[in-house]
């Protein structure tokens, strides 16, 4: 579901088209590698191991190719087009004769589908395989345990409806959208919280389109520091008749407002300048130190309690929350492989100190690929934001050079899959003149991880913030 600020460098490839592609697994019989996931990430693996002659399929869950991209549609990314296309995917699509979009345009999640990806996807043809939900994935006749032979046979993938496939390697895509973070401030579920399902939506609703009569006239809880947080509490603060409530679990909201004027994204730096104009002016009430503990339903309204690690309370009363506490990854298909992974983010152990989000932004995470991605199982490899597990700061742009590594791998290019590139200007690569016109065209560009709200935003003035800003959210 995340854009990423900057473009890796692209690695050298022969240019191919979809008609040089092999032949599809399932006809041959040959296993192919399986990618799991047919979003921004899956797709790009699929371009590389096009490029690279290598059978492949793409299994997506969802009934439409980005099904988890569809979600946010409504959502604009902090970069342009130029760093949201994939090298080798580019290429593709131009011998077939596509034309890129305005490579300086900020697009939408719908955007994103519409202009590239299912065009896309429509060079693979039956290769993306849509309403392919993976249950579980194996070793062909290997548990967990049984070592003697296991790297000599293929991966099973088995899919929901009993179907199995045989792999060669297998290129998790899946993302972590479907696997939101709960509400509980310590990470368990606050208590209610399922009992109260029906008025707490996740991150990201549509408040100015196909949600607006969920919201409007209703008093809205949002919880949540990041960039998801504050889109949605951008497009409340537009609706007639709402009261909005934002609770964050630190001090203050400085990490959320980032740098205002001074942030090297222009789009990300106004978000947070009118979001802090709102809380200033009262349109929207801030709640600090808020530990979400217990949520009580009475009828259609709820109250939620905060409780902080000294045991003191405060509370609020409201008709719906929205979520906007992040996302966790989801390992349990893989969990008869050997899978070594870091016990505090989720990632692989290798990868876990260059993306920690207590050291590190997006914009200081260093280049890496195969190497830091590998596991005990030898051609599993989770790419993308699910690689990160629980770190927030991960980048689209580090998701295509995290596959051009390891396709490289897969294809026996060791050379080309440990020369990782990834080039994160410190001074960003949005234009603050880039920002201003898109907005008067458009809207205001807000959001999570790099993902930006589509609809109108009025104009407000707030003093820059003093904290500085990342290039994730």
């Amino acid at each position: 579901m995340s854009s990423g600020c900057c473009g890796p460098a692209a690695a050298p490839a022969e240019q191919v088209t979809a008609q040089a592609f092999p032949a599809s697994p399932w006809r041959t019989g040959e296993p192919p590698v399986v990618v799991i996931g047919a979003g921004p990430v899956g797709l790009a693996a699929a371009a590389h191991l096009a490029e690279r002659g290598l059978d492949f399929v793409v299994l997506e869950a969802g009934e439409r190719v980005a099904a988890s991209v569809a979600r946010w549609g409504h959502v604009r990314v902090f970069s342009p087009w130029r760093y949201d296309i994939d090298a080798a995917a580019r290429r593709l699509l131009e011998a077939d004769g596509w034309s890129a979009p305005d490579p300086e345009w900020l697009p939408t999640g719908a955007e994103l589908i519409s202009d590239y990806l299912d065009p896309l996807a429509t060079l693979f043809g039956d290769r993306v395989r849509l309403g392919a939900k993976v249950s579980a994935i194996s070793r062909l006749g290997h548990d967990r345990v049984r070592t003697h032979g296991r790297e000599d046979v293929p991966f099973l993938v088995r899919l929901d409806g009993g179907e199995e496939l045989q792999a060669r390697a297998i290129i998790d895509a899946s993302g972590t959208y479907g696997t939101p973070n709960v509400l509980g401030a310590g990470g368990l579920p606050a208590y209610g919280e399922a009992e109260a399902g029906e008025l707490v939506d996740h991150a990201l609703p549509d408040v100015l389109g196909a949600d607006r009569a969920t919201y409007e006239g209703k008093h809205t809880l949002v919880v949540g520091a990041g960039h998801s947080a504050a889109t949605t509490l951008l497009a409340l603060a537009r609706l007639d008749g709402t009261r909005i409530t934002w609770a964050v679990r630190a001090g203050s909201a400085a990490r959320t407002y980032g740098g205002g004027a001074a942030d090297a994204l222009p789009a990300r730096g106004a978000l947070g300048t009118r979001l802090r104009a709102h809380v200033d002016a009262g349109r929207i009430q801030l709640l600090t130190g808020f530990f979400t503990h217990s949520l009580t339903r009475s009828g259609e309204r709820m109250t939620v309690v905060s409780r902080d690690p000294s045991g003191a309370e405060q509370s609020v009363t409201v008709d719906r929350v929205v979520a906007a506490t992040g996302y966790r990854p989801d390992h349990s298909i893989a969990s008869e492989l050997r899978l070594d992974l870091d016990p505090i983010l989720g990632s692989t152990r290798q990868l876990a100190p260059l993306i920690d989000p207590n050291r590190h932004s997006c914009g200081t995470v260093p280049a890496h690929g195969v190497d830091e991605l590998s596991h005990p199982e030898p051609g599993y490899y989770a790419v993308g934001v699910k690689s990160y597990g629980r770190a927030p700061t991960f980048l689209m742009a580090t998701g295509y050079e995290q596959v051009r590594s390891v396709v490289a791998a897969v294809a026996g290019d060791w050379a080309a899959a440990r020369d990782v590139r990834l080039d994160l200007p410190e001074t960003g690569v949005c234009s603050s003149s880039l920002a201003e016109a898109q907005e008067r065209r458009v809207g205001l560009a807000t959001g999570v991880g790099g993902g930006l709200l589509a609809t109108p935003l009025p104009l407000a003035t707030a003093g820059a913030s003093g904290e500085g800003g990342s290039c994730c959210g």
